[in-house]
């Protein structure tokens, strides 16, 4: 099951702990990725493996070399109204078998899933720990 930690001792950095490893975001995008660009690596980066399963099973074969170029767009309100990737794949396969491989991967991506409207945090609170 995956596991986070975020840890913030001031301002508007947060340490993210994930296994042995550690990642620093920051809200403001002063000193490190900010929020809504960690998303949008975490989601194509997803979608980058969910293409080449999605490809072998539909039969496209090995990809090779892809790319993705993932653009937010945000709202008034500074929150992401809409993704667009832009795909790359050095494999040259037809308009329809593409298309398949695309909805396949669309299928298997975690965080594509993920997005969905239904999946909210449920949250508990602590005060004083510290």
């Amino acid at each position: 099951m995956p596991q986070v930690t975020t840890t913030s001792d001031e301002g508007m950095n947060a340490e993210n702990d994930v296994r042995d490893f550690s990642l620093t975001v920051d809200a403001t995008g002063e000193e490190a990725p900010d929020t809504l660009e960690t998303l949008l690596a975490a989601y194509g980066s997803c979608y980058v493996p969910a293409l080449r399963v999605g490809a072998e099973q539909r039969d496209a074969g090995d990809l090779g070399k892809i790319e993705i170029d993932v653009d937010g767009e945000l709202n008034d309100d500074d929150k992401l109204e809409s993704v667009d990737f832009d795909i790359k794949w050095e494999a040259d396969v037809d308009d329809d078998t593409a298309e398949r491989v695309v909805d396949r991967a669309f299928d298997l991506c975690k965080v594509h899933d993920a997005l969905k409207d239904s999946l909210h945090a449920d949250a508990s609170v602590q005060t004083g720990a510290f």
